[in-house]
């Protein structure tokens, strides 16, 4: 999967605080990602995040 720096993910499940959108901070064999709805930031192993991607809303797209 091309996900890279500042790309928006729109995830399966959501966060515990209701929003499913997330932004990511770093890639590479792991992922952090911070939640659009609340801010908190979340580190995820590669596998488990590329299974519960839903969309890739790229960088230049969110402007």
């Amino acid at each position: 999967m091309d996900v890279s720096v500042g790309d928006r993910l729109i995830m399966k499940k959501s966060h515990p605080c209701g929003s499913n959108s997330f932004i990511v901070l770093r890639s590479g064999m792991d992922f952090k990602l911070k939640c659009g709805g609340c801010g908190h930031e979340v580190m995820l192993p590669r596998s488990k995040a590329e299974k519960n991607i839903k969309q890739i809303i790229k960088e230049q797209d969110n402007v």
